[in-house]
């Protein structure tokens, strides 16, 4: 066993009779593995990625605060194999569900036996992640512990357009000319696509708790293909429900991947947005305001328009964040992204008159 490993398992004295340690290959952000025993219990052992996670503390606060409550509604509720529909975090002997070995921080979770993951978005798996993301938000909308932002200004639009202009402004790589058009389409609708901040100032939209990192690949199944929970908690943090809503049909609706170069081939899935709009607000509804709900569709436009605005503002200041596979790979994405956006807006009329019906459904 990896020296380094056996060193950080040592810290969560519960892990006992290891039998193997292997790589979990899925996810771009944290190191995982899986950590295998004869006992009952299996775990995931996790390397945080503290670039992203500057304040590992807050953020295990978070996830503490959230898993514990939601814990506490499964139980009250009656609900059976609790331990299998809510994440649980080991502690180590000083009461942190984390350790820092003076170079990592490391965490633990028990690994919930019996459950797979999935990828491919169906109008039916589309259905059960609104449902699912749905509930999350309404069992946390009566959390009484403060949460701070793990992220700062991870979704918020006003932050991304000052983020735009300096890029602009200061066209590190030279390269503000080949983008001109598109930074003047992106500008024409700036002011209404920063809507839900001026709100939020104005006291007329609430900021809730939100995973906000909302994609089927972020929910366990069992092997009946039922949903036992959501997984990935480290960007739960508050936000607007936009960031839930929006964020899931930026991939899942799209018709092509997000750094598609033929435009053409872009193009918004209706269907999947009725899916998932139905289940969201099957189990979001009870908590949602009037004015939250008649926005979802703003939310759908919001996001690609936020990924354009990123991936474009990453372009020009030399492709310092995102990774990259080619020189105008970030351009690529812009306009892939921008392109969505314009589809996105074709198609509000629809998305408000489905967001009627299932309103009025009663």
């Amino acid at each position: 066993m990896d020296a380094e490993l056996q060193n950080v398992i040592a810290r969560f004295p519960q892990i006992q009779k290891i039998k193997e340690i292997k790589p979990i290959q899925s996810g771009l952000i944290n190191r995982t593995y899986r950590v295998v025993t004869d006992e009952a219990d299996n775990y995931v052992l996790q390397c945080i990625n503290h670039q992203v996670f500057t304040d590992v503390d807050l953020l295990q606060h978070n996830i503490e605060c959230v898993t514990s409550h939601i814990r506490a509604k499964l139980i009250a509720r009656g609900e059976q194999d609790v331990e299998r529909k809510v994440l649980r975090f080991l502690s180590t002997p000083e009461g942190k569900t984390y350790y820092f070995d003076g170079t990592h921080y490391w965490r633990v979770c028990v690994y919930i036996r019996g459950s797979h993951t999935q990828d491919e978005v169906t109008p039916d798996t589309a259905y059960l992640v609104g449902l699912k993301f749905g509930e999350f938000e309404s069992m946390l909308a009566d959390l009484p512990d403060k949460l701070d932002e793990t992220i700062p200004d991870f979704h918020n639009m006003e932050f991304r357009m000052a983020q735009l202009r300096e890029a602009v402004q200061a066209d590190k790589a030279g390269r503000r000319e080949k983008v001109q058009a598109l930074i003047d389409r992106i500008e024409r609708d700036a002011e209404e696509m920063c809507l839900a901040e001026r709100l939020y100032r104005e006291g007329q939209l609430p900021k809730r708790v939100c995973h906000c990192d909302t994609k089927v690949s972020n929910m366990l199944f069992d092997a009946d293909g039922k949903v036992l929970c959501i997984i990935d908690l480290d960007t739960v943090m508050p936000s607007f429900v936009f960031s839930d809503f929006g964020d899931f049909l930026r991939t899942a609706a799209c018709t092509a991947a997000e750094d598609e170069p033929d435009t053409d081939k872009i193009h918004f899935n209706l269907e999947i947005f009725r899916a998932f709009a139905k289940g969201y607000l099957e189990s979001a509804v009870s908590f949602l305001t009037p004015l939250e709900i008649e926005m979802l569709p703003y939310a759908v436009r919001l996001f690609p328009y936020m990924q354009a605005v990123r991936f474009l503002t990453d372009y020009l200041n030399g492709d310092s964040y995102y990774r990259i596979q080619y020189a105008e790979h970030n351009r690529v994405r812009a306009l892939a992204q921008y392109k969505l956006y314009q589809e996105v807006c074709k198609a509000l009329p629809e998305m408000y008159d489905f967001i009627k019906t299932q309103i009025h459904a009663d």
